[in-house]
């Protein structure tokens, strides 16, 4: 069975379709997904659904591009982490991609978001879920001065829809964090992407849809489920010359082992 681990299903485009949803996973033998926050208005659907079901889980956080909306304090983002079902913080970190005229030392309020967000995980010992576009450096500086790797006592994490270099996945790695493939694997212009999914042990993969966007192939271009997430592995699988059993079975452990959660049996998750 395969576990997609981050998946945005409070989106509404995905919301108002969850049970075909929900059953579209369960005939693909997805018996679990996280369901990630971007802004702290949707928390309370992410975790509504979380609780509503015993496959599903939540995070809090607020994704780097989010702008004119409430702005997370550490504070809050530890009450908000001590609810039930709640298991990582996130997403957060930095993005620089669309910077509209803006430099980069105009976005401090991006770095200060991400320095809350790893002071909370330090608090609350919950896994961060990682977004970094065009801001690698950045990005694991400040983990590595905030101290969020677990060699230096922090909760570690995941980078989510890996994107970057072969040289940012070693650092990652290097400070502790998972490292999380998308659909993007499956698309023929990734190549240099499969040479990192090579290079990644099995035992820091984990797999993701990131729907509703990046459907990967065959479905690229269409509206992307969890239901999507074994075509991941199956990449995956390839690439690394092993069975896609294998890489479902690795990568659900991992996602227990980060998330320190126990994804229940298919028939169970969907009873």
């Amino acid at each position: 069975m395969f576990v997609d681990s981050h998946c945005h299903l409070a989106f509404p485009e995905l919301a108002r379709q969850l049970p075909s949803i929900l059953q579209a996973m369960q005939q693909a033998r997805v018996a679990g997904a996280l369901c990630i926050c971007i802004t702290l208005e949707e928390f309370e659907t992410v975790h509504g659904m979380a609780m509503a079901h015993p496959h599903l889980w939540a995070s809090v956080g607020v994704h780097p591009d989010t702008e004119g909306l409430a702005e997370p304090t550490e504070d809050l983002l530890c009450e908000l982490a001590s609810r039930p079902r709640v298991v990582g913080m996130g997403e957060t970190g930095l993005d620089y991609y669309r910077l509209e005229g803006r430099s980069v030392a105009d976005m401090e309020w991006q770095r200060d978001r991400f320095r809350a967000h790893i002071r909370a995980a330090r608090r609350t010992g919950l896994p961060l879920i990682i977004h970094t576009r065009s801001a690698s450096d950045d990005t694991l500086a400040i983990l590595k001065e905030e101290g969020a790797g677990p060699a230096d006592g922090g909760p570690g994490g995941v980078f989510h829809c890996f994107t970057e270099t072969m040289d940012v996945a070693r650092a990652g790695l290097d400070l502790g964090f998972d490292i999380s493939f998308s659909g993007i694997v499956s698309f023929r212009n990734a190549a240099d992407l499969r040479d990192v999914a090579r290079y990644v042990p099995l035992a820091r993969c984990l797999i993701e849809t990131d729907s509703p966007y990046l459907a990967p192939v065959p479905h690229r271009g269409k509206q992307n489920t969890p239901a999507f997430v074994p075509h991941v592995a199956t990449v995956l699988a390839q690439e690394k010359g092993l069975a896609v059993e294998a890489i479902a079975e690795a990568t659900t452990r991992n996602f227990e082992r980060l998330f320190r959660v126990k994804v229940p049996p298919l028939a169970e998750a969907h009873a």
